[in-house]
């Protein structure tokens, strides 16, 4: 495609399955309303010892959608999670305007055009959606509400109190300030702890975030015990940053 782009729209497909071949299509009917140039990048990096069809779904899906890329890499180990396979997609992307979002279906596709409506009016940085109705449960639910409030305290100043909400939509001067680094579950705190260093200006809007009932969460205890290591290495890095200015 040599046309220039308006958008891309980065898809997180793991373990999605066959329910990404819907998503898809919601998003595209969704873009294609907008009037922008848009193409999307299909995420569905996998686990060898996985069970899962989401690779094949999404290097189908690519074939047959001219507008569509497939990113499907093996992951090698433990450490190559959401964070390596948002930056796989953003790796690829061509867009003066780039958006992430789940492709679980708990996260509204709908949400996109109002993201980039009060992105480009606005003229923000960063723009993003706050869940102000979930379905996941009272356990996520406490436990989403300790995180941000821990992020609130250590990082005073940061702008949301929905840290993980997505869909995420970022100008590519923004993007590129970020410089991601995080491979984890991480990499949403990241994106918003340095989008705070950087003094972005940065918008939300509300969602709703709902329940997907042919996955079961994710987020173990272990993946906590590394949420709240990785803000303490974190809290070190700016306060050394802080102090070198």
């Amino acid at each position: 495609m040599n046309t220039k782009l308006d958008i891309s729209v980065i898809i997180l497909g793991y373990r999605s399955g066959a329910f990404l071949k819907e998503f898809h299509s919601k998003v595209v009917s969704i873009l294609e309303k907008m009037n922008l140039n848009y193409e999307i990048i299909l995420v569905g990096n996998y686990h060898s010892k996985h069970t899962d069809v989401t690779p094949e779904v999404a290097s189908t899906l690519a074939q047959n959608h001219t507008y569509t890329k497939a990113v499907v890499k093996k992951k090698t180990n433990s450490t190559q999670a959401m964070g390596w396979d948002m930056k796989s997609g953003f790796d690829i992307s061509k867009a003066d305007t780039l958006c992430v979002i789940d492709g679980d279906g708990q996260m509204p596709p709908g949400d996109i055009p109002l993201l980039y409506k009060k992105l480009k009016e606005e003229n923000l940085d960063l723009c993003k959606a706050r869940r102000v109705s979930r379905e996941d449960g009272t356990y996520r639910k406490f436990i989403s509400f300790l995180f941000n409030r821990i992020m609130s305290l250590l990082f005073p100043g940061i702008i949301s109190t929905d840290i993980n909400g997505k869909p995420k939509i970022f100008t590519r001067e923004a993007f590129n300030k970020l410089q991601l680094e995080s491979d984890d579950w991480f990499i949403d705190s990241e994106i918003m702890i340095k989008a705070r260093r950087f003094k972005f200006k940065i918008g939300e809007i509300k969602t709703s975030f709902y329940l997907n009932p042919e996955t079961t969460s994710s987020v173990s205890f272990t993946t906590n015990s590394e949420f709240l290591k990785n803000i303490l290495i974190w809290r070190l890095k700016e306060t050394k940053l802080w102090m070198k200015r």
